[in-house]
């Protein structure tokens, strides 16, 4: 008993020369536990770097405490009381959580660790912090609203748009050739390029075949000469999609 007691009064005068005047021995009738013991009230505002102490506190709060006969191999006596704006189903949630605490910490002195738990969460649930935080959450939601714009492109939408615009223009490309260009075998069949240059597109039934001098010159396929890269299809493609959205 005598050891208890010693251990008991070495911890009293520690949180005493620690917390000063925040700290001090309260009536039972104040203390709302039911014990004959000496009880005691600690004050607790939340932990801001940049509080001013000459500013009132919107928020805080007491824990109040008493050692039991076994203290610390027993859990000391606690209640939390709102001496400013602390909500009542919050307190009882604290209470709960230094109940547990209490119970981790059996066998050393602990009033000192129940009160930095306390503190830690005052300062999360109602410090300055706390309280910046709300309002982002609730802007969260009106923050950008995306309106859909036609249709979305896809990969194999893109390629079924590309054979469809490869075909169309390989026919459009198909009616400004006479049916003898057509016709004619492939390896002697001329270029776009030759076909053009040498003005047989204005003189009615000139002969297709190219004379073998032109053979030689460089050989650049129809298709290549109308064919767009791939980045000026898509944005052909997009042009075209947009279009219809907006019809």
């Amino acid at each position: 008993m005598a050891d208890y007691e010693q251990e008991q009064e070495m911890e009293l005068e520690a949180l005493q020369a620690i917390l000063m005047d925040d700290i001090k021995e309260i009536d039972l009738s104040e203390s709302g536990i039911d014990t004959r013991a000496r009880c005691f009230e600690i004050l607790i505002s939340p932990q801001d770097d940049d509080f001013d102490e000459a500013a009132r506190v919107p928020v805080q709060m007491a824990l109040i405490f008493a050692h039991t006969e076994k203290y610390p191999d027993e859990p000391p006596l606690v209640n939390v009381k709102s001496i400013r704006g602390i909500k009542p189903e919050d307190l009882t949630s604290l209470k709960e959580k230094l109940d547990q605490e209490a119970t981790e910490n059996l066998g050393m002195a602990m009033v000192y660790t129940l009160l930095d738990s306390a503190k830690d969460w005052l300062t999360e649930k109602y410090g300055k912090n706390a309280g910046d935080r709300e309002p982002e959450e609730i802007e969260e939601p009106a923050e950008e609203v995306i309106i859909p714009h036609g249709e979305a492109v896809t990969v194999e939408s893109f390629m079924a748009w590309r054979e469809r615009f490869e075909a169309e223009l390989a026919l459009q490309r198909a009616k400004l050739m006479p049916e003898s260009a057509l016709t004619t075998p492939k390896e002697k069949r001329l270029t776009g390029r030759q076909y053009f240059e040498s003005g047989r597109h204005i003189v009615k039934g000139a002969s297709t075949v190219a004379e073998e001098d032109d053979e030689e010159e460089e050989d650049i396929d129809f298709d290549e000469d109308f064919e767009d890269d791939e980045e000026d299809m898509l944005e052909h493609f997009l042009a075209e999609q947009t279009g219809k959205s907006t019809a």
